[in-house]
């Protein structure tokens, strides 16, 4: 029987060569490189935009709230503004009135009695008599000016024209036996400030004594 040969190798063993790391192309390396630069860039130009959206978004609506808040405020200052220049027109004028009333009764202080004289005595046929109170300083001037209207008007009475201390200069009342007609400056000026302060009241404005009461 023969004896088996032995296997034999080539190479020794001893002389095995290393294995090397594959080596990547710089041309690679450089393009991967440069790949993840643009994608970092990119996802930090995203980031970004958000966080500048959300800050915008932010500073909308503060500023927003901030011309909300601005615009009742100036609004509500323009409508006391408003309301106080109409209050203030209001008295000015009545004020105004008040002084062109006292010097007009001063310059013509029979016109106001005239016209009481000349609005009821057509209305008068048949009554007995018709006092007049007045002033003393114009009760002549007043009994001249209502014999004046006797002869148009047709009354035929007894006509009375008494001179009253109590009756202010261009005040003045007419009496006749079932009733009576006055003219009272203090009580016309309530009735202007009665109908002033209903006026202001109507539209929201307070005057200026309710302002300081």
């Amino acid at each position: 029987m023969a004896s088996p040969a032995r296997f034999t190798f080539d190479l020794d063993l001893g002389q095995r060569p290393q294995s090397q790391p594959p080596v990547m192309p710089e041309d690679l390396v450089a393009q991967l490189l440069r790949q993840a630069r643009e994608e970092a860039y990119a996802e930090g130009v995203r980031d970004g935009e958000r966080n500048a959206t959300a800050m915008a978004a932010q500073t909308i609506a503060s500023a927003a709230a901030t011309l909300a808040t601005g615009s009742v405020e100036m609004t509500a200052a323009l409508d006391d503004a408003r309301k106080a220049a109409v209050a203030e027109a209001v008295e000015l004028a009545a004020a105004i009135g008040r002084k062109l009333a006292a010097h007009l009764i001063a310059r013509y202080p029979v016109g106001e009695i005239e016209a009481l004289v000349a609005e009821c005595m057509a209305s008068l046929d048949g009554v007995p008599h018709l006092v007049i109170r007045c002033h003393p300083d114009i009760a002549e001037a007043v009994r001249d000016v209502a014999t004046g209207h006797m002869s148009t008007s047709g009354f035929a009475g007894r006509l009375v024209v008494m001179g009253d201390p109590d009756q202010r200069l261009g005040d003045g009342r007419l009496e006749w036996v079932d009733g009576g007609l006055s003219r009272d400056i203090n009580t016309i000026s309530r009735e202007i400030d009665q109908r002033i302060s209903a006026y202001l009241a109507a539209r929201g404005i307070g005057t200026e004594e309710e302002t300081e009461a």
